[in-house]
C-alpha cells in the first residue's frame, strides 16, 4: 500500500482552478485529476460561488498531490513560493520552459525563474547545477553564478563552459 502524503500543498486561483489544474496537467506526463468538490449553498454569503460550482480539485504531478482552490481575488501567488523543476537534459528544460511560460509575466523571468500565467512562480533548472555551485572551487561557483545572472532560460551548455573556465566569446 503506498504511503499516504502527509503534506499537501494547496493553491489559491482566482476563480481558475480547473482551467489551471488543466493546463498543469496537461504539461506534466505523469499527472491526474483525482477528485472534485463543488460549493453548496452553505455559505454563501462568504464564497459568493454559485451552488454546484467546483470548490476544490484534487491533482497530482509528478507523484506529488496538489488541491486547487476556485478563491477569488483575496490573494494573489508571489515568487516567495516557488516550484522547482528538475532537468536532467536541455530539452526538458526547453519543454518546460515553453510550455509554462506561455502567457506568463515576461518581466518575472530571470535565472531560470518564469511565471505562469496564473502568476505561479517555477523554477527550471539543470540537476547539475546544484552541483556546480557547490563545488569546492569557488572560482568555478563564480564563474556558473555569473554567467547563470545573464539568463532567463538556462542554458546548460553555457554554464557548462563557465564552470570550466571556457570563455564565452570563443564558443
Amino acid at each position: 500500500m503506498k504511503a499516504k502524503q502527509k503534506i499537501t500543498t494547496n493553491l489559491w486561483f482566482n476563480r481558475q482552478a480547473e482551467e489551471a489544474v488543466a493546463f498543469y496537467t496537461s504539461i506534466f506526463k505523469d499527472s491526474e485529476v483525482l477528485r472534485r468538490t463543488r460549493y453548496t449553498k452553505e455559505g454563501q454569503e462568504f464564497h459568493k460561488m454559485p451552488e454546484g460550482a467546483v470548490m476544490t480539485i484534487e491533482f497530482r504531478i509528478e507523484g506529488q498531490k496538489f488541491v486547487a482552490l476556485n478563491g477569488g481575488p483575496e490573494f494573489r501567488f508571489t515568487e516567495a513560493v516557488s516550484f522547482i523543476i528538475d532537468c536532467d537534459s536541455q530539452e526538458e528544460i526547453d519543454y518546460y520552459w515553453e510550455k509554462l511560460s506561455a502567457g506568463g509575466d515576461e518581466e518575472a523571468q530571470q535565472c531560470g525563474w518564469l511565471k505562469d500565467r496564473f502568476g505561479v512562480s517555477w523554477q527550471v533548472v539543470p540537476s547539475a547545477l546544484t552541483d556546480m555551485l557547490q563545488s569546492d572551487d569557488t572560482a568555478k561557483a563564480q564563474r556558473v553564478l555569473k554567467a547563470l545572472f545573464q539568463m532567463k532560460k538556462i542554458d546548460i551548455k553555457t554554464l557548462q563552459q563557465a564552470y570550466e573556465g571556457v570563455a564565452l566569446h570563443q564558443v
